[in-house]
């Protein structure tokens, strides 16, 4: 089934089988505590040209992918909480900086020696790039069973998650600014500039409107739609008028909201339309670009490195971070594995990158591997390295309990003594 098909209504059995597969899939994936991301891009593989070959893509798709993915990072940016930055702004940011540093150049040292060319070639950057990416969903979940969310060491990674995406926007809108080579890459810098000014006066404007009375906007579901038109119309802006990725001001759009007091209903709601039916398109549109055909001792050999530099990049580089910071041995290693997890951000740039031209489809297959793995791979590091500490302190209370109890049997033992 593909793009010639759909002007009838095979659009609608393509539909009915990514939806049904993804679910499917995806609660397979939960029945194992892992991420319904995961099956959503399996579900992609096995319904692909890869695999069974029943849906190849195509206009239809695409359009779909896009709009799911405007609407997954305006969730991003929705869900920030500005308050988590202020316990721990100064350690976030160094944990974030050294953690997207140390990716960026092991994604781009990598790239380089297995499909040559040099380290700064853009399409080197861009491995980095996607490496820079962290999405701590997983994360705070392992987190919260083990009640270690609100902690110091829980706040630093999720304020350090909120940087790094930002900084990891930052670099994928210049990256694929510099891409075109009829781009001047000053007027890329002056546009970036420009935009980021644009979303300042946005959020002034919302500002103001958020002043009108309630009474003309009272019904809350016109607030969502307001809201998702405001996303939106910043990711047309940001393509059309600034050249930057229409997720930048998707996500940025999030960003001006989130301080609002209805941006948990609006969150709400954009996230029962898109889990519904965006997103899935677009997790199993990211399977089904996956070509595994094409995958030979070379590309495969490039997938184990890679994903070994992942794993060891954000582990060395927010660790240091965290240590840096006055963080202990034990909580520095909880922070860099904290962050290990690539998961749909990765997706996101991956494919944004792919469209314009930064990366070769046959690396896609390294890509997912990177994302599934790191994905499996975070939440039992980090329950192995918070049981064992709490096992300890279990063991030092225990220790101290039995301390205490002897001092007060000896405590005993002496007034007895001298009654």
């Amino acid at each position: 089934m593909n793009e010639s098909t759909f002007g009838t209504y095979t659009y609608l059995l393509v539909l009915t089988i990514l939806l049904a597969s993804t679910k499917f899939l995806g609660l397979l994936s939960r029945k194992v505590n892992m991420p319904q991301v995961v099956g959503a891009l399996l579900a992609g593989l096995i319904v692909g040209p890869s695999c069974l070959n029943l849906v190849q893509g195509g206009d239809f798709i695409t359009k779909t992918a896009e709009i799911g993915v405007i609407m997954l990072m305006f969730l991003a940016g929705i869900d920030t909480d500005f308050s988590e930055l202020k316990k721990t702004g100064a350690a976030s940011l160094v944990i974030a900086l050294i953690g997207v540093i140390l990716p960026m150049i092991g994604g781009a040292v990598t790239f380089s020696l297995f499909m040559g060319g040099n380290f700064w070639d853009i399409k080197s950057i861009f491995v980095g790039v996607v490496l820079m990416a962290t999405s701590v969903s997983i994360t705070v979940e392992t987190l919260r069973e083990l009640g270690k969310l609100k902690t110091k060491m829980g706040t630093a990674i999720l304020g350090a998650a909120i940087i790094d995406d930002i900084i990891g926007i930052i670099v994928l809108t210049l990256v694929i600014g510099l891409q075109d080579k009829n781009v001047n890459p000053v007027e890329s810098i002056v546009k970036i500039g420009l935009f980021f000014i644009f979303v300042v006066v946005c959020a002034v404007i919302v500002k103001l409107l958020s002043k009108i009375p309630k009474k003309y906007y009272e019904k809350k579901h016109r607030i969502v739609i307001f809201g998702l038109a405001f996303a939106f119309i910043m990711s047309f802006c940001a393509e059309y008028f600034f050249g930057v990725a229409d997720i930048t001001g998707a996500y940025f759009a999030g960003l001006i909201l989130c301080n609002y007091s209805s941006h948990e209903y609006i969150d709400k709601k954009v996230s029962t339309a898109s889990y519904l039916f965006f997103s899935p398109v677009f997790f199993a549109s990211i399977g089904i670009a996956t070509v595994l055909d094409g995958m030979d001792s070379q590309i495969i050999i490039f997938s184990l490195v890679l994903l070994v530099v992942a794993i060891l990049s954000k582990i060395v580089g927010c660790g240091l971070g965290a240590k840096i910071c006055k963080f202990n041995n034990r909580d520095s290693l909880a922070i860099g594995i904290g962050m290990v997890s690539r998961g749909e951000v990765a997706l996101i740039v991956a494919q944004k990158g792919a469209a314009a031209g930064l990366i070769d489809p046959k690396l896609f297959p390294a890509i997912v591997l990177v994302v599934i793995v790191t994905t499996i791979i975070t939440p039992i590091l980090l329950k192995l390295v918070l049981s064992d500490r709490k096992k300890s302190k279990k063991t030092s209370q225990t220790t101290a309990d039995a301390n205490d109890e002897t001092f007060e049997l000896q405590k005993d033992t002496r007034s007895i003594k001298a009654n």
